[in-house]
C-alpha cells in the first residue's frame, strides 16, 4: 500500500470544495485503501452520533431502525464522512488502531493495536461504513463494521482499562461540556443547567455544584413528569423544574421564582433541539455567562435574540475540545458513584 504525505490538518482529503478544510468541506475522500504516511487507520467498532444529529436522524425516520440505517448510510455515501446535512454535526467513534503511517511512528503515544475514542467530529472524519450491526437508538450509539481516518492533528484517547467502552464512549462523548463548566463556575454562583436530565447535562450538574460549593444553587430542567420526579432525588441538583426549553418566558419566570429574582450566574444549555437560545438567554442575570453544548444552537438566533430582549450576557461556543478535556471527564465519573451507576445502568445496562 503506497503512502503519501498529506496535510497535517486533512485538507489532502477534500474533494469539494477544494482548499476548505475538511470540516466545513461538502465531501471528502473516504477511499481508505488509499492511505497518507501521517494518518492513523482505525477499525471501527461503534459510532457515537451527536445527540443533535442523532435526535433529528430518529425524527426524519420516525423511529425506525432501518430507516435510521438508510439514512446513516445515505449521508457516508455522499458526503465521504457522517456529517448530518440538518445540523452539520457529527458525533465520535471508537476502535482499534490498525495502522500508524510512518511519519508518525514513534513521534505519539500510540501503538498498532491500541484501542481509542476520536476526539474529533465524526464530521471531518474519512469514514467507511461496511455494516450497521446494530442501533441503540436510546443512547445515540451504533455499532459498525468499518473504517475511519484520524488526521495528524486529531486528538484521540485511549480507552481506559477500568471501565466499559461504550461507558467510556458516552463520557468522552461529552468531554468538553464538564471541563469547560469546571472553569466557568465560582463558588457561591447560581447555575441553571437546561436538559440536566440528559447525559452531558447531568455531568454539568455535578460539576456545577462541585465547583460552586454549599453557598451555590444548582438549578436543573427537563422536559417529561418521569425526567422531573428524577432529578428532584439527583444529590447535587439543588431545585429543578419541567418546561419545554423552547418556551423562554415561562423559563425565566421560573428561575426568577427559584432564585428570588437574582437569575442565573450562569446558564449551561445541554438541549439537543433547535429554537432553545432564549430559554438559554433570558434566565442569566446582566454580566452573566452562556455557555451553549448544544450542536442544534443557532448562533444567528443567540446573538440576535440577546439583543432584541437588551440582554448583556457572555455567550461562550460549547468547544467540544478543552484542553486535557477526556482526562477531567472521566476523572469526575471516577470520583462521583452516582454519575458512574447512572451511566453504567443506562449506557451498559448494569
Amino acid at each position: 500500500m503506497q503512502e503519501l504525505h498529506g496535510n497535517p490538518f486533512g485538507t489532502h482529503r477534500v474533494l469539494e470544495p477544494v482548499g476548505v478544510l475538511p470540516q466545513p468541506a461538502l465531501r471528502i475522500d473516504n477511499d481508505l485503501t488509499k492511505l497518507y504516511d501521517n494518518e492513523i487507520l482505525c477499525d471501527v467498532k461503534t459510532l457515537n452520533v451527536d445527540s443533535a444529529s442523532f435526535t433529528q436522524i430518529k425524527d426524519e425516520a420516525g423511529g425506525d431502525i432501518e430507516k435510521i440505517k438508510e439514512i446513516m448510510f445515505g449521508i457516508v455515501g455522499r458526503f465521504g464522512k457522517h456529517k448530518n446535512p440538518v445540523t452539520g454535526s457529527g458525533g465520535m467513534f471508537i476502535g482499534t488502531v490498525r495502522r500508524i503511517g510512518s511519519a508518525l511512528k514513534g513521534k505519539i503515544d500510540l501503538n498498532e493495536g491500541d484501542r481509542i475514542a476520536s476526539l474529533v467530529s465524526l464530521s471531518l472524519t474519512p469514514l467507511k461504513i461496511e455494516e450497521i450491526l446494530q442501533v441503540h437508538k436510546n443512547i445515540d450509539q451504533v455499532d459498525i463494521r468499518g473504517q475511519a481516518v484520524l488526521f495528524e492533528s486529531g486528538i484521540w484517547a485511549k480507552l481506559p482499562d477500568d471501565m466499559d467502552d461504550k461507558l467510556a464512549l458516552a463520557v468522552l462523548d461529552v468531554a468538553g461540556a464538564p471541563a469547560q463548566t469546571a472553569r466557568l463556575v465560582r463558588p457561591g454562583q447560581r447555575v441553571l443547567i437546561i436538559g440536566a436530565s440528559g447525559k452531558s447535562g447531568l455531568l454539568c450538574a455535578y460539576v456545577a455544584k462541585k465547583y460552586a460549593g454549599v453557598t451555590g444553587q444548582i438549578i436543573g430542567t427537563t422536559t417529561s413528569d418521569n425526567g422531573l420526579e428524577w432529578l428532584k432525588t439527583v444529590p447535587f441538583i439543588d431545585d429543578a423544574f419541567k418546561v419545554d426549553a423552547t418556551d423562554a418566558v415561562t423559563t425565566y419566570e421560573k428561575v426568577k421564582e427559584i432564585t428570588k429574582g437574582h437569575m442565573a450566574d450562569v446558564v449551561i444549555s445541554c438541549v439537543s433541539r433547535p429554537d432553545c437560545e432564549m430559554g438559554a438567554i433570558l434566565p442569566c442575570r446582566e454580566d452573566g455567562t452562556v455557555y451553549f453544548f448544544s450542536m442544534a444552537t443557532s448562533f444567528t438566533k443567540a446573538a440576535l435574540g440577546a439583543e432584541g430582549v437588551g440582554k448583556d450576557v457572555t455567550m461562550l461556543i460549547g468547544n467540544g475540545y478543552t484542553r486535557d478535556h477526556a482526562k477531567i471527564a472521566l476523572e469526575f465519573v471516577r470520583e462521583s458513584a452516582y454519575i458512574r451507576e447512572t451511566y453504567e445502568k443506562k449506557y451498559i445496562g448494569k
